[in-house]
C-alpha cells in the first residue's frame, strides 16, 4: 500500500529548535522591528520592578567579601569585555549580571575549593553612563555622565526651563532582552516638602523626558519655587529697553543676566535705570506667550514694587523684556497691535525688541 501523503507544511510538527525571540509562521515575511520613538508609549511599562535592578557592565567596581575565608576576598573592576580575575579561577565574565547573580556565580566558583562559602558583594564604583535628555531642558541632547543620577543629568543639560513640569519626569530604558520599560519620577513634591530627591540610578542608554507644564495647571504648580532650585537653569536673561535714556532721542538696550528666581525689581536695580531720569511709576513687562504666539504686556508700578508691594514685583522669566518711558510705551503698543502680531517664535519676539535699540524712532509713527 502506497504511503499516505504528508500533511501540509502549515500543520506539520515543527522540529525541536532553540527558542527564538520572534518566531514566525512558515511563509510569513519578516518585518523589521521599528525603532520606538522616545515620546511613544512603551510596551512592558508594568514591569517597573525591573527598573531598580542594576546590572554590571565594563567600568563597574565591586568588593567581594568572603567572611569565613578572608583570603578569598578581593576588589575588582570589570574590563572592557565585562570580565574580572577571580582568585583560584581566573577570568570570569560578569557583564549583564545583577549583584545577586554575581554573588551566586562567585559562590559557585568557590564552592569547588571550600565548603559552603558565603559571598557578599558591594558595588564601590558605578561606571559612567551616556543618556539622552529631551523636553524642557536648556540644552537637550546626548550626554556622558560621571555621576549617574537624575539631578546630575538635568544640570548637565543646563537645567530645566521655566516651562518644565517636574511632577512627571519620565525615564525610559531598554532591558537586556530588548524590552522597554518606563518609570515616572516626581521631583516637584520633594522640593515642595523639603525632602531629598528620589535616588534613581541611571543606566547607559536611558532616555530622560521632561514634560512641558500644562498652562491650565499653573495654580497647582509653584514655578517660582522650582526656579530657585538647583534643578532649574542657573541664570535667566532679561532685556531692559529705556527709550530716551540720558535725554537723547535714541534707546538704550541693556541685557541683564540674573539668577533664576529673580523678581522685577532685581532687573530694574541691575539694569542701570536712574529713578531721577526715568518714570518708574509705569513700566511695561512684556513676555512672549508661546501658546498664543503673542507678546503679553503687563504695566507695573516700579515705585510700589520697591516699597514692597508683591503684586507689582512678579517673578521674572527667561527672555522677559522691560520697557521704560511712558511715551514710548504708547507707540510700542501701537506697533505691536498693528504690525508685529503674531510672532512665529520666541526668537522673532527677541529680534523685534533688539531692533528697537537702533531704530525705535523710525519704526512706529502712530
Amino acid at each position: 500500500m502506497a504511503p499516505s501523503s504528508p500533511p501540509p507544511p502549515e500543520t506539520a510538527p515543527l522540529p525541536a529548535a532553540t527558542p527564538q525571540p520572534s518566531p514566525r509562521l512558515p511563509g510569513a515575511t519578516t518585518t523589521p522591528t521599528p525603532t520606538p520613538s522616545p515620546f511613544s508609549p512603551l510596551p512592558g511599562t508594568a514591569q517597573t520592578r525591573d527598573f531598580d535592578t542594576y546590572r554590571l557592565g565594563p567600568g563597574d567596581s565591586f568588593f567581594v567579601s568572603v567572611p569565613r575565608f578572608p583570603e578569598l576576598s578581593f576588589q575588582a573592576t570589570l574590563d572592557i569585555q565585562g570580565n574580572i580575575i577571580v582568585p583560584l579561577e581566573g577570568a570570569v565574565t560578569f557583564n549583564g549580571l545583577t549583584l545577586a547573580q554575581a554573588e551566586a556565580r562567585i559562590a559557585q566558583i568557590y564552592d569547588q575549593y571550600v565548603v559552603n562559602p558565603r559571598v557578599n558583594i558591594t558595588l564601590v564604583a558605578q561606571r559612567g553612563v551616556q543618556v539622552t535628555i529631551l523636553g524642557e531642558v536648556v540644552r537637550p541632547g546626548f550626554y556622558p555622565l560621571g555621576a549617574p543620577q537624575i539631578s546630575t543629568a538635568l544640570l548637565t543639560a543646563g537645567g530645566t526651563t521655566g516651562r518644565a513640569d517636574l511632577r512627571a519626569v519620565r525615564i525610559q530604558r531598554q532591558l537586556f532582552n530588548g524590552e522597554y520599560i518606563e518609570n515616572t519620577i516626581d521631583l516637584f513634591t520633594p522640593l515642595k516638602e523639603g525632602f531629598s530627591l528620589p535616588d534613581v540610578a541611571l543606566q547607559d542608554g536611558d532616555v530622560i523626558v521632561v514634560e512641558r507644564l500644562d498652562p491650565g495647571q499653573l495654580d497647582e504648580y509653584d514655578q517660582a519655587l522650582v526656579s530657585r532650585s538647583t534643578l532649574a537653569q542657573a541664570q535667566i536673561v532679561i532685556r531692559v529697553l529705556n527709550y530716551g535714556a540720558g535725554g537723547g532721542r535714541g534707546s538704550a538696550l541693556t541685557t541683564v543676566a540674573l539668577p533664576n528666581g529673580s523678581r522685577f525689581i532685581d532687573a530694574i536695580a541691575n539694569g542701570g535705570v536712574s529713578p531721577d531720569s526715568t518714570n518708574i511709576g509705569q513700566i511695561a513687562l512684556i513676555r512672549f506667550d508661546e501658546e498664543a504666539g503673542q507678546a503679553v504686556t503687563t504695566i507695573l508700578d516700579g515705585g510700589a514694587a520697591f516699597r514692597g508691594d508683591p503684586v507689582q514685583n512678579p517673578p521674572l522669566q527667561h527672555n522677559d523684556v522691560i520697557i521704560m518711558n511712558r511715551t514710548f510705551l504708547a507707540r510700542l503698543t501701537y506697533g505691536l497691535n498693528t504690525f508685529t502680531q503674531p510672532f512665529r517664535d520666541v526668537l522673532g519676539f527677541l529680534l523685534f525688541f533688539d531692533s528697537l535699540s537702533n531704530s525705535a524712532e523710525n519704526l512706529f509713527r502712530p
